[in-house]
């Protein structure tokens, strides 16, 4: 059977191939909830998402074997993006009369379809924004479906279906699976978007910025004609995509019809007071323990999306107070020896300069440190080259790794770390360029003083860089 637009019927068993991925396992979770069956194949299954599928009775089968599918015996078959056509259980599969989809269509077909789908969606502040929606949805009584790219402390999944008719969705532009490679986004129906902003990324992917705008143009053309466009008014990217919206369009950033003010930023405690503007008149005046200009405009974005869904300013005001963060975006994982340690996502240049500068309001003038590794796609090619030799400049230190394996990166086209420490280093920051993770936390915890604050940059493990840094520094302080 050929690739399915519709849910097969009946449907008791889905098997997910490359269940082991943050967005898949939370899917898993959902089906599960919801009474289906599930089977996944994955490779090389560890914790914690070994245990959290185990924990969710679901068989995990080790490789992507034909044999797989002969064993889950299943009605439709749920292929990630991480499959490639090549593999044995994707080739038996095309062989086989199996249904089959991919992730953002399975839950566009059985939680999106008659949701007021709020979907996030742009280069940059995807995961904070879904997951400050998401939460001032929950906290005004709307019990909102989500799914997120990451763990919001408030929640203890990073997806559910929810028990009301809002869902709120983290919209990726990365390519659905090996036989759609349209964005995930198109999947999603949005009733309501954000749209952050937009820059040249994933470019394993994309060839250049105009190739990432066609799938934005895309998306605002889904948009209903009685929906809503949320876009950063000062993003002429986000600007050019929302002209071809047949919906309202609603500008947020400064000067828009949304806008923001920082009323103040108490270092001790880091956390940030904000007013939001409607029209010039404000909303209301929150307080919230995102910092920085970025996350002020990402917490407007989110209360204009919460208005729409439902939620009053009140709610909105106990939502943004009780409101603990994202994991891996400004987390702090401790403080040894006085040494705040700090785990951050960024990864692009821009959210690197962001997430800096933010750092910097947050913790005054106490010394930062920037650990930085090339970890994405983007990041380990010298496509952004100088652009981030321009994005440490509010770090007091910058440590910069060797890129991650770039053995599939064509040597003319990879980021020279020795250069970028070479520029920073002209432009009168302190930085080095260290090899590899143990070195990096070696280095580190000789050199840290009490009062510092350390910021690990990077879109994966490090090597663990974050484990091995913070027991060095006990044993140092001890």
């Amino acid at each position: 059977m050929p690739h399915v637009h519709s849910l097969p019927s009946p449907l008791r068993r889905i098997h997910i191939m490359g269940i082991a991925g943050t967005a898949m396992g939370s899917l898993a979770g959902m089906l599960v909830d919801a009474g289906y069956e599930v089977t996944g194949s994955d490779k090389a299954v560890y914790p914690p998402m070994s245990d959290y599928l185990a924990g969710l009775g679901i068989e995990v089968m080790e490789g992507f074997v034909a044999a797989n599918l002969e064993r889950a015996q299943p009605d439709l078959v749920v292929v990630g993006n991480v499959i490639r056509a090549v593999y044995e259980e994707a080739e038996a599969l095309l062989a086989s009369d199996l249904p089959y989809c991919s992730f953002p269509e399975l839950l566009g077909l059985l939680y999106l379809h008659d949701a007021h789908s709020v979907v996030v969606a742009g280069t940059h502040g995807k995961t904070t924004t879904t997951s400050i929606t998401a939460w001032l949805c929950e906290a005004a009584g709307v019990k909102p479906g989500f799914l997120i790219g990451g763990l919001a402390k408030n929640f203890d999944r990073t997806a559910r279906a929810g028990d009301g008719d809002v869902f709120v969705i983290e919209g990726d532009e990365y390519d659905t699976a090996f036989f759609d490679k349209g964005p995930k986004f198109l999947h999603y129906r949005p009733r309501t978007c954000i749209l952050t902003s937009i820059e040249f990324d994933h470019a394993d992917i994309y060839r250049d910025l105009d190739h990432v705008m066609e799938s934005f143009h895309k998306l605002a053309a889904i948009l209903p004609s009685d929906g809503t466009l949320i876009a950063r008014g000062d993003d002429a990217n986000v600007m050019r995509v929302a002209q071809g919206a047949a919906c309202a369009v609603e500008t947020y950033g400064p000067g828009q019809h949304w806008d923001g003010r920082v009323d103040g930023v108490d270092a001790s405690t880091g956390r940030m007071r904000f007013t939001v503007l409607r029209g010039g008149e404000p909303v209301g005046t929150f307080d919230s323990l995102l910092v920085g200009e970025h996350n002020l405009y990402n917490q407007v974005a989110a209360a204009a999306a919460a208005l729409h869904a439902g939620a009053s300013p009140e709610q909105l005001a106990a939502g943004f107070a009780s409101f603990e963060g994202i994991k891996r975006r400004q987390e702090i994982i401790g403080e040894p020896g006085g040494i705040t340690l700090i785990d951050d996502f960024a990864h692009h240049p821009t959210a690197v300069q962001l997430t800096l500068e933010s750092l910097r309001l947050r913790f005054g003038e106490r010394r930062l440190w920037a650990v930085w590794e090339p970890r994405s796609a983007t990041s380990r090619r010298n496509t952004f080259q100088q652009a981030y030799s321009e994005s440490f400049d509010a770090a007091n230190l910058v440590v910069v790794a060797e890129p991650y394996n770039t053995s599939g990166i064509p040597e003319a086209e990879r980021l020279d770390a020795g250069q970028l420490v070479m520029s920073l280093q002209v432009r009168g920051v302190d930085a080095l360029c260290l090899p590899d993770a143990h070195t990096i936390a070696r280095t580190v915890a000789a050199r840290a003083h009490p009062g510092d604050v350390v910021a690990i940059l990077s879109n994966g493990g490090f090597g663990g860089l974050h484990g091995e840094l913070r027991e060095l520094l006990e044993a140092r302080f001890d």
